[in-house]
């Protein structure tokens, strides 16, 4: 029937390992970069992305939600140009 129907699946937060409900969680995405650090043409370089959660007071501890609103600000700039 309804996929959306009762309970939220439960994450855990990264800092505090709390479990929060899914529509709760603050989604977050923490970027790695990889690299040799060498300065010839065998320089080896990646970036991973991986998606964590945090239960609201973590976030804000963190500051994230002023992370998040500086990058919508920048997507925002990108299109009005």
């Amino acid at each position: 029937m309804g996929g959306s129907r009762g309970r939220e699946k439960l994450m855990t937060c990264e800092s505090c390992h709390r479990q929060v409900p899914r529509g709760k969680a603050v989604e977050f995405e923490k970027r790695s970069v990889f690299s040799t650090d060498l300065r010839t043409a065998d320089n080896i370089f990646t970036v991973s992305s991986n998606t964590v959660y945090y239960c609201i007071s973590c976030a804000k501890h963190r500051k994230i939600f002023e992370k998040k609103k500086q990058i919508a600000q920048r997507r925002g700039e990108r299109r009005s140009e």
